[in-house]
């Protein structure tokens, strides 16, 4: 019998630890959300203040590491790149990263360029493009992920005549590396497709797609790795295709 309740005590609190986890609303009217899914995501599951505002950098912190096992050296880092798109040093509001070429970039994965207007909405021909290069139905490898980000930068070069090539080229691998990080295996640099469509197309994170934040911690130095790897395994750029 104690066992029983033993077992029955422990996997209760593994179904409301998951239940927390997963609690998730979309934005409501007169919340702020940025052109970043990662940083929407979180607010949308509560980690970050829902209505997107008033924000830390202690509570982007716990925020990163309880969701992603992200260390302070990410959140260090991306508190420094904010100085160029916030108004204040103490705290920032998600709309604050609506700046062009502060944390917004052109050629990204699923916003269109700021040439083009709205660049806090996810667009949903621009994600297509980025996903039709990743051509497996079950992995996104890195040679894959390379040619989606390529090919966004060729399109971007082809249609956008204020396309900033220096604004881009770091910010765009981050953000390849950062869903590789976030939800795929930062030895091999793949990542399950299914959990990174889920999590562009709803800015939610995919735990009941079976995700669970990674066991080993991730550094910045992770990231720089992983962008490096990025932008070598693409260095041969695909033509960019018709929007």
């Amino acid at each position: 019998m104690k066992l029983t309740l033993l077992l029955s005590a422990v996997f209760s609190g593994a179904v409301a630890t998951l239940a927390e986890t997963s609690e998730w609303s979309p934005p409501e009217s007169g919340d702020a959300r940025s052109p970043c899914p990662l940083l929407n995501s979180l607010a949308n599951h509560g980690y970050l203040p829902h209505d997107g505002k008033n924000i830390t950098g202690d509570v982007l912190s716990k925020a990163i590491t309880t969701t992603l096992n992200m260390d302070d050296s990410v959140s260090a880092a991306f508190m420094a790149a904010l100085r160029n798109s916030i108004t204040t040093a103490e705290t920032f509001s998600l709309d604050e990263l609506n700046k062009h070429n502060g944390i917004e970039h052109d050629a990204s994965l699923s916003r269109q360029d700021f040439y083009f207007g709205n660049v806090q909405a996810f667009n949903e021909t621009i994600f297509n493009q980025t996903r039709s290069y990743w051509t497996d139905p079950v992995t996104i490898d890195i040679h894959q992920a390379a040619n989606a980000r390529n090919a966004r930068i060729e399109t971007s070069k082809a249609t956008n005549p204020t396309y900033n090539e220096t604004a881009v080229n770091r910010a765009s691998a981050l953000e390849t590396a950062a869903y590789i990080l976030s939800f795929g295996d930062k030895v091999t640099g793949s990542v399950p497709k299914a959990f990174v469509e889920y999590f562009f197309e709803n800015e939610r994170l995919p735990f009941h797609l079976g995700w669970y934040k990674s066991a080993e911690s991730i550094s910045f130095a992770d990231f720089q790795n992983m962008s490096t790897r990025v932008s070598q395994a693409g260095s041969q750029s695909p033509r960019a295709i018709e929007l």
